[in-house]
């Protein structure tokens, strides 16, 4: 029988939250606790939703599935309950969702369901427009949702559970399969803690934590724990009790560049490229303004680059009272403060600034790995955690710029195939030979990174942002370092998708799939969300990656400059002052903290510590950390990898540290 002993009546989504479901094998015990465990469960992160929470299951005494959620109300506020229950006239309550995220078009979804399906709602925000439209057309729905989100939709009827994630995997969404049943959720942290019900294998993944090495994050759809994975972005999953789940890509992103028509851009003037740049502008407008469609206030991320800059002088024609945030550090020459200050001023915004020292970032990093789930070696999240920290004493929802880079071509190092085009006219014997010749050089030597480059292909020497750890520098750290495990276990099929394209749309393409959502957007939503702020990213959106996609590599990448397109394009946007200016984001000084001072006395305190023994050499790391500090080499990057992978094991598999988590004390609407 149906039951909902928490949430109230019928309400729709809008919010950015946590969600649970549990789907119980057939086979298994009959556990009338399991509403419970999903409850207790789904509170570990009752920070990515404190307004309310909900839990619903098919049977209170011996359920088959049951559906937790934590909710951020963000959008029709006084009747956004989950889950929600909804069906066509016939069966009004065929259909129980949770969901997390955000449908920017919901209101054209819904007008559309109205007119060709007469389907009716009873609330006024965008989660019946997803019941709703997965009713009526099924999977194909997904391609018409413009927005982020990850959701578990149980079908009553057909007894089928439904799961699907955004296109670029903004939303996060793991998944644990076991005999007990099978269970998916916004953090893995909430699996683990039903894992006895599950059944599954909680050991950790050699191969998943040799990734993290190499990669500074565990690539999709891996984990570090074996009995857990993720959805893929741009995929859904569909099962049944007692049946495994299968796992359907529905969007895969191609970068294929098309010849322009000035006539596709009506009112454009100056040939081609200038109707390529009005197009540009266009679409970046309309995404701004349906990012903008909430009932809270909506605040911006200003990192003083052209990308967030961009997205809050638009969103400034929408809200003449935005408020931005930026973050900086107590050293000088690690800080964006100023720019972010005078771009605030350029655009009329009111500004915040959060300075953090390095007692509070170091103090910090137990609670921040905690909210990760997985580690991620970018020590630029530390400072997001900050300024979301800051950010939602002011706002509820936050946009930012996430995704321009790999749209639109802004990396340094997407330049390099210009810089090595030479080589590419060397017959292979001859670029071999170039290799075997730079091999001796000494680290550091001039010329021994252009020869060592020139000499590989794009698919052995590209595989994303994060290159810190060289195979020598694997086998001295790592104590079951295997050359079987590499890094084309993530990028070979990415390459083969890409064949043809030219060099920099295959270095996107790869980007898409491994840094985008393995970095820029876990740090995004997990920082965010340990401060109950919602970050939404309008790069990110489908149509605008329908423009960017269509670019030729001359309106990205020249050798003076990047994002040649898009810095054309906001031109009559963004402040003189940022145009073009180099991509910094938020820096961080660790090369200089791991030197002195309390992160360095932190970094040997953790390697002491730490009972990673039998996966971590510790006097390797200790030698690492004695020549960073002494100026011999630096060591940071690898250094900031391994330390937080120690930290990491130490939280969620030793239990030696206990993070200190502030519950979240929010208003509801602000």
């Amino acid at each position: 029988m149906p039951s909902c002993p928490t949430t109230a009546a019928l309400g729709i989504l809008g919010a950015v939250c946590g969600l649970l479901a549990f789907l119980k094998d057939p086979s298994a015990q009959s556990s009338p606790a399991l509403v419970g465990a999903v409850s207790g469960a789904a509170e570990l992160m009752r920070h990515r939703g404190p307004d309310e929470p909900g839990t619903w299951a098919d049977d209170t005494d011996d359920p088959g599935i049951v559906l937790g959620f934590n909710r951020l109300s963000i959008i029709d506020i006084a009747h956004s309950h989950q889950p929600l229950r909804w069906g066509p006239p016939e069966a009004p309550l065929r259909y129980v969702l949770v969901f997390n995220g955000e449908i920017y078009n919901y209101l054209e979804l819904r007008e559309a369901l109205r007119t060709e399906h007469g389907a009716e709602f009873a609330t006024d925000g965008d989660g019946e427009a997803i019941v709703a439209a997965y009713h009526h057309w099924g999977p194909a729905a997904l391609s018409r949702l413009r927005g982020m989100f990850a959701f578990a939709l149980w079908d009553t009827v057909t007894g089928e559970l439904f799961c699907a994630r955004d296109p670029f995997g903004i939303k996060p969404l793991y998944i644990a399969t076991g005999p007990g049943g099978t269970a998916v959720g916004s953090e893995k942290k909430c699996l683990m803690a039903v894992a006895d019900q599950l059944g599954i294998d909680t050991g950790l993944d050699e191969r998943a934590v040799q990734h993290y090495t190499v990669l500074q994050y565990v690539p999709e759809p891996e984990t570090l724990h074996r009995g857990v994975r993720r959805l893929e972005s741009g995929s859904y999953l569909r099962m049944r009790p007692g049946q495994a789940p299968v796992v359907t890509r529905y969007f895969t992103p191609r970068f294929d560049a098309v010849p322009f028509r000035a006539a596709s851009a009506p009112g454009s003037a100056g040939g081609v490229d200038q109707a390529r740049y009005d197009e540009i502008t266009a679409v970046l407008e309309d995404s701004v303004a349906k990012h903008m469609r909430a009932d809270v206030t909506v605040g911006a991320f200003l990192s003083g680059g052209i990308d967030s800059t961009a997205i809050a002088a638009l969103a400034m024609r929408h809200n003449p009272r935005l408020i931005t945030f930026t973050t900086g550090f107590e050293r000088e020459g690690f800080s964006e403060v100023d720019v972010a200050v005078a771009s605030a001023e350029a655009i009329g915004a009111r500004h915040v600034t959060k300075v953090v020292s390095q007692a509070e970032f170091v103090e910090a990093l137990p609670a921040i790995v905690w909210y990760l789930d997985e580690p991620v070696a970018d020590p630029a999240l530390v400072p997001l955690y900050f300024i979301a920290r800051e950010a939602r004493k002011h706002v509820k929802v936050v946009l930012s710029g996430e995704g321009a880079d790999e749209l639109f071509g802004g990396y340094t190092i997407y330049r390099e195939p210009l810089s090595l085009r030479a080589f590419d006219y060397l017959p292979r014997p001859v670029r071999r030979s170039l290799r075997r010749a730079s091999a001796p050089l000494p680290e550091g030597m001039r010329g021994k990174s252009l020869l060592h480059r020139g000499s590989q292909t794009l698919e052995e020497r590209y595989y994303g942002n994060a290159r810190s750890f060289s195979d020598e520098h694997l086998r001295a750290v790592l104590r079951r370092f295997s050359p079987d495990w590499t890094h084309t276990d993530v990028t070979a099929a990415l390459y083969r998708e890409s064949d043809g394209w030219d060099p920099v749309a295959r270095m996107q393409h790869i980007d898409l799939f491994t840094w985008l959502r393995g970095d820029i957007l876990v740090k995004a939503d997990k920082m965010t969300m340990a401060n109950s702020l919602e970050l939404r990213v309008p790069f990110l959106d489908p149509e605008v990656f329908a423009v960017a996609s269509r670019l030729p590599l001359e309106q990205k990448i020249t050798r003076a400059t990047t994002k040649f397109a898009l810095r054309r394009a906001l031109e009559p946007v963004v402040p003189a002052h940022v145009l073009n200016r180099p991509k910094l984001g938020f820096p961080v000084p660790i090369r200089h903290w791991l030197r002195a001072g309390e992160l360095l006395e932190w970094a040997y305190e953790t390697v002491a510590a730490s009972q990673t023994g039998d996966l971590i050499d510790a006097e390797a790391v200790r030698t690492m950390l004695d020549e960073h500090r002494t100026g011999v080499s630096d060591h940071s990057r690898r250094l900031w990898t391994v330390l937080i992978f120690m930290l990491w094991h130490a939280i969620f598999v030793e239990g030696s540290v206990t993070p200190r988590i502030e519950e979240p004390h929010y208003p509801v609407q602000l």
